[in-house]
């Protein structure tokens, strides 16, 4: 039994109109990279761009959160409203992943707008339905065509939830066809009554 939509059906352009009808959402992120060590985060992004992150490892118990208002970004390297906070830039190499991933860039819409670049610049093939984890997901994958690259990305493997149309999974690679990184994306919970959302700072 396939519970996947038809492959004519453009999974992208439904994920980006998916998440801007939302207005926050909050998962569970774990990032694989051959170079680095598994990074595994708490994330929470509401409109028209906070982000807070709550790393649990590596460095367990830090916190980062972004505004749009002030451009800054907050570093409480103990957790949440506790001595020393930081304020940094978000271009700031200290805050910024092993990928070269800023938190103001961090978002599933960011992700999105990156894939459809690369899609517009190359070939788009559904490869069908399947399961990651709990949750039945239809795969894509997206390769730009030759020499076309964003974000140091030449192709993107995806799996978009079939319930809610966002990705559940992304897989990256480089122009040289070697892998760059994999992200999980789990217990992903959309629009959020505001006493659920944990602080911006």
């Amino acid at each position: 039994m396939s519970d996947a939509p038809p492959p004519d059906r453009d999974l992208v352009a439904d994920a980006q109109a998916r998440f801007n009808a939302l207005a926050n959402y909050q998962v569970r992120l774990k990032s694989i990279s051959a170079e680095t060590e598994p990074v595994e985060v708490r994330y929470a992004y509401r409109k028209p761009g906070f982000v807070r992150m709550d790393f649990i490892c590596p460095h367990a118990g830090a916190t980062l959160t972004y505004s749009p208002e002030s451009g800054k970004v907050k570093l409480w390297p103990f957790g949440f409203d506790t001595f020393p906070r930081l304020m940094l830039s978000p271009d700031s190499h200290m805050i910024q992943s092993p990928q070269g991933h800023r938190i103001d860039q961090s978002d599933i819409g960011t992700l999105l707008v990156n894939v459809r670049e690369l899609q517009q610049h190359g070939d788009t093939q559904f490869v069908g339905a399947e399961t990651i984890g709990t949750r039945r997901a239809s795969h894509v994958i997206v390769t730009g065509g030759p020499g076309h690259v964003v974000s140091g990305v030449s192709r993107y493997e995806l799996w978009f939830d079939v319930t809610h149309g966002l990705p559940v999974k992304v897989a990256s690679e480089g122009a040289s066809r070697a892998p760059i990184e994999t992200v999980l994306m789990e217990d992903l919970r959309i629009d959020l009554p505001e006493s659920q959302l944990e602080p911006f700072g």
